[in-house]
């Protein structure tokens, strides 16, 4: 069997683990967490490795939380993503308070990511669909350049949150179902006639709900690393002094780059799925309930692990 592994992007947890911390919020029957069944349907689709990509100092709380349950399961290998982990000649400005990005959470598990992986946020319910078609693409071969990669492609109007706006890559993909385009768009609700709308460039737009969206769920081949480890560096060369605090590297505009510069291309694989995800505390009554239903169903049992 070809090994292919699951990344989970947790660097962004909060410091203090219990109430309040999204990403560890009690919403399955037997007190899962939202990872777990990111976890559960990797391993139902195929992914035989979990890649979790944290910082150094949440190690130990983070494995007696989950790392040590899903180590029962699965392969567990951990990357660190740290501040100051920065190519040589550069340094960490003293005031930054948050990490570089989505590429370098990736860059920073390149040791572990001698296969093909997805990617996954650690807060996001994507649904079995997902993995599976994202798993069956990485293990089919696609010889010859330029890179191979896959998005998983949700429809916009199952990603939307009941309680406010949500951030999502609003793509652009052609008749064969290549990606062309991702734009990272902001705020996108429905407003009070139902319609779907966001902020973009500091004007409100509509947006066709069936549009495909990003949910950062990419399928990569082991050499994306090399391009990021070369971005990375490009990016802090070129990043201007009042961006140092904030300016994010970040995994769709590294995908973005190499699609412009003829190095990938990107298959979007449609699911149909409906995200969810605790992105407002008004959220988690919902996120519950649904993972009541998909276990009424018989999707899920009740105790996954």
């Amino acid at each position: 069997m070809k090994e292919t592994a699951l990344v989970v992007m947790a660097a962004g947890i909060g410091s203090r683990y219990g109430k309040g911390i999204k990403q560890l919020e009690h919403v399955g029957p037997s007190g899962e967490i939202i990872m777990d069944y990111a976890i559960y349907d990797a391993m139902e689709a195929g992914f035989n490795k979990v890649v979790f990509i944290i910082r150094k100092d949440l190690e130990e709380d983070f494995k007696e939380i989950i790392g040590n349950r899903i180590a029962k399961k699965i392969k567990v290998e951990y990357a660190f993503q740290e501040i100051d982990a920065l190519p040589a000649g550069f340094a960490c400005p003293p005031e930054r308070k948050k990490p570089w990005g989505t590429g370098q959470a990736v860059l920073a598990a390149k040791e572990c990511l001698n296969m093909p992986f997805v990617v996954v946020n650690a807060d996001d319910y994507y649904g079995k669909e997902a993995f599976r078609l994202v798993h069956d693409y990485l293990v089919e071969d696609h010889p010859g350049k330029p890179m191979q990669f896959c998005m998983a492609g949700f429809i916009l109007g199952n990603t939307l949150s009941e309680n406010g706006g949500v951030t999502r890559g609003v793509c652009k993909v052609n008749e064969a179902g290549i990606l062309e385009e991702v734009v990272e768009t902001g705020d996108i609700k429905r407003n009070e006639s139902g319609k779907v709308e966001c902020i973009r460039d500091g004007k409100t737009l509509e947006l066709d709900e069936n549009t495909h969206v990003s949910m950062n769920m990419w399928g990569f081949t082991p050499e994306l690393t090399e391009e990021l480890e070369k971005g990375f560096t490009q990016f802090l060369k070129e990043i201007k002094p009042e961006e140092l605090l904030k300016k994010e590297y970040l995994l769709p505009g590294v995908v973005s780059d190499l699609i412009t510069a003829g190095k990938a291309q990107v298959q979007v694989l449609e699911t149909h799925d409906k995200w969810f995800g605790v992105t407002y505390a008004q959220d988690t009554p919902y996120v519950v309930k649904a993972f009541r239903a998909l276990t009424d169903q018989g999707l899920y049992p009740e105790s996954l692990y």
